[in-house]
């Protein structure tokens, strides 16, 4: 009987730089701060209490705008930005 010792990696397996990482890390970084901030400072979510509270004062509310800006910018700038890093990574120099 026999144990392989190796391990095939796939060749679409991708070595991201550093840059890479930090790039694609902004945006879900960003969401987590904004629910860590809910979660410390409570009282700014008037969504938990929302007596006499119009709509706008309910979605427009801090700790939801990070959080939805995060996700904006995971999805709308961060991944055609690691499309361009990648392209321009693998492109001969």
């Amino acid at each position: 009987m026999e144990t392989p010792l190796t391990r095939h990696i796939p060749a679409t397996a991708v070595a991201y730089s550093t840059r890479a990482r930090a790039i694609s890390l902004l945006g879900p970084a960003t969401v987590a701060l904004g629910v860590i901030w809910g979660i410390l400072q409570p009282y700014r979510l008037t969504i938990l209490h929302p007596r006499g509270q119009g709509f706008w004062w309910l979605v427009l509310e801090p700790p939801l705008l990070v959080a939805a800006a995060g996700v904006i910018f995971a999805l709308v700038v961060a991944r055609p930005l690691l499309t361009d890093l990648e392209a321009h990574d693998a492109s001969p120099r």
